[in-house]
């Protein structure tokens, strides 16, 4: 069927807009308009939906990239940048559309990107709370009303959270974001802030079992929380110097412990590591929050090596899959490295398929179907990032033919409840969390 004359100069259009991404600030209408001409002109590498709308109604568009943009496919990781989470921090909204424009354009002419996309599927938010950077109508680079959404939440502090109870009321952004952290096999995120340059790492929070009395909030997979800030800020033209904005605040190699900078309450990365088994740093990308349109240019030469290096860890470490008997994936199967149990455990997808983000060395994989014997294997990771596809290792329980029932850790403190276990029998923390997880395993 032919298509009608103007749906012929609409398409043109969108290609037209697509082929030129200016560096200025791109309004909603502009960012909707940019990302459906770049998958109008790449339909077979990009898909294009919104995971919800704003308190005012606006589409929280999300771009695909990869071989298989439509859909999960076994044994390639899913990543994930978001940016603009506060309205009036504007940098990594732009970046991530030349990101964006650079994957594109870049497939099938770059072999390190084509290799990526090939192997990795990549989900691009450009914002998260499109209402307030639309309320920023005079940009500022330390503060305005648009930080919040349009009901005045930060939605940084709008997340459940794993040590004390969030009073506030979830916002339809943050619902959701938690619903597509829910639907998708997350591994590896970070999101896009500005006001500082570092690279912040998980926990943001903390009590005494993750060590907070001392100052750090410690997660069980530190190492690689470590490694991945470090990555970011190594290949960033300047963060790694660590001088920080001004001389009162500086960042040892540009990076922090979320927890050693400040204090924060119902933040997205410690949700994403305890509830979405995805480990998410924060990128602090610029001093000034909202600046100049005139600066994102280098802006985006800064980040961009770093941008795509940091893609690359999502291939760290082991992934597999448990089957049953009949070769049958079991979903809900419980995987972990020995030594550093999560206190939500990790489990299998509904393809069977677990992916864990470890540094090069020896580590025993314990996979657990609840009801049935435990699978120890040793494995020696190495560092197949360059490679785009971590160490693989499967299990197959022989003796299990069902499908456990679906298992998943309540949205509550749930370190608070080690903190009281600690008060009342004093086990050490590797005994807290095993305690954890065989609760959560009989309920």
């Amino acid at each position: 069927m032919r298509a009608a004359a103007g749906d012929v100069v609409g398409i043109l259009c969108l290609v037209s807009v697509a082929a030129t991404l200016d560096f200025k600030y791109h309004h909603a209408e502009e960012l909707e308009k940019y990302l459906k001409g770049v998958h109008a002109e790449y339909p077979s590498l990009t898909h294009l939906h919104s995971i919800g709308r704003s308190v005012e109604g606006r589409d929280l568009w999300v771009l695909v990239l990869g071989r298989f943009p439509t859909h999960h496919k076994i044994g390639i990781p899913e990543f994930k940048y978001v940016a603009n989470m506060h309205g009036d921090e504007t940098v990594g909204r732009e970046i991530l559309l030349h990101l964006i424009d650079f994957l594109v354009t870049s497939y099938r002419q770059d072999p390190v990107i084509t290799r990526l996309l090939n192997n990795t599927r990549i989900h691009i938010m450009p914002t998260m709370n499109p209402d307030g950077f639309e309320a920023t109508e005079v940009p500022d680079c330390y503060y305005t009303r648009g930080r919040y959404n349009k009901n005045g939440e930060d939605l940084n502090r709008n997340f459940p959270d794993a040590f004390e109870n969030n009073n506030a009321s979830i916002q339809p952004e943050t619902q959701a974001v938690m619903n597509w952290i829910k639907n998708e096999t997350f591994v590896l995120s970070a999101n896009l802030h500005g006001g500082a340059l570092v690279a912040s790492y998980t926990f943001d929070n903390g009590n005494s079992v993750t060590g907070s009395s001392k100052g750090y909030s410690r997660s069980p997979d530190d190492d690689v929380f470590i490694h991945l800030a470090k990555t970011y800020s190594s290949h960033h033209a300047s963060m790694y110097k660590g001088t920080g904005c001004d001389k009162r605040q500086t960042f040892p190699e540009g990076i922090t412990n979320g927890y050693s900078w400040y204090q924060l309450e119902g933040g997205m990365q410690d949700y994403n590591y305890v509830w979405g088994q995805c480990f998410e740093i924060t990128l602090e990308l610029s001093c000034c929050k909202y600046p100049p349109a005139d600066q994102l240019e280098k802006f985006w030469r800064d980040n961009k090596v770093a941008l795509i290096e940091y893609i690359k860890q999502v291939h760290l470490g082991v992934k597999g899959q448990v089957t049953d008997k009949n070769g049958n994936p079991i979903p809900n199967a419980i995987v972990e490295a020995k030594g550093r149990p999560h206190i939500c455990p990790y489990r299998t997808n509904e393809q069977g398929e677990y992916y864990l983000l470890l540094l090069p060395g020896t580590y025993v994989i314990n996979a657990t179907v609840p009801g049935f014997k435990s699978m120890l294997k040793t494995v020696e990771i190495p560092d197949n990032t360059g490679n785009f596809s971590a160490l693989k290792q499967d299990f197959s329980f022989s003796e299990v033919s069902i499908r456990p029932r679906v298992a998943s850790c309540p949205k509550i403190p749930l370190y608070q409840e080690l903190t009281r276990a600690s008060a009342a029998v004093k086990p050490t923390l590797h005994v807290l969390v095993l305690m954890t997880a065989l609760l959560v395993i009989l309920k």
